[in-house]
């Protein structure tokens, strides 16, 4: 399901453009193609959008990495149900946010992750993952496309974490800001 929130004018006169997609689990599984193909519509919907000065092809592939990056954490990690990509462009800013649902085992590892990327630097905890990925190749490499988005790309980012019934697993929201000039 595609809702597309069109143009609109915002308070400062700007334009801004919005999208909602929820991927649906069932029929389909979801899966690595959908991130990939998803991310490219996406990318290529807003980078059209973009304002003048801002080059449309680094747009598009910034955008079309930033939601790869973020959905393939959200289909790699899900506990059933369907998964929400909310974004939108004003200006130079991309801002997006993905919801699904994980399980709470997941949701604390993924905090422990979170509290370590949160502390230190970005890029000198993304230079220490590559090595310790080289070193040790069975090294899962936590963490490397959030921090990449966060060092290489300046992505601003942000979590929250609803619990429901234990049943339900937690609702996970990613959210991400991304300045395109």
């Amino acid at each position: 399901m595609v809702e597309d929130f069109g143009q609109t004018t915002v308070s400062n006169g700007a334009e801004a453009t919005g999208v909602c997609l929820r991927l649906v689990a069932e029929p389909l599984a979801l899966s690595w193609p959908h991130c990939g193909l998803t991310s490219d519509f996406l990318g290529d919907y807003f980078s059209r959008a973009c304002a003048g000065g801002i080059d449309a092809v680094d747009a598009r592939h910034s955008i079309s990495y930033m939601i790869n990056e973020i959905l393939e954490n959200a289909v790699k990690f899900r506990h059933g149900g369907d998964i929400e990509i909310r974004g939108s462009l004003e200006a130079d800013t991309f801002e997006m946010q993905i919801v699904n649902r994980i399980d709470a085992p997941t949701a604390s590892r993924f905090r422990a992750l979170l509290s370590e990327i949160l502390e230190r630097e970005p890029g000198e905890l993304l230079l220490e993952r590559i090595e310790e990925n080289a070193v040790d190749p069975g090294s899962s490499g936590s963490g490397l496309g959030l921090l990449t988005l966060m060092s290489d790309y300046g992505a601003t980012m942000g979590w929250s974490f609803a619990s429901g019934r234990v049943s339900e697993g937690v609702a996970l929201t990613t959210y991400a800001s991304l300045r395109l000039s």
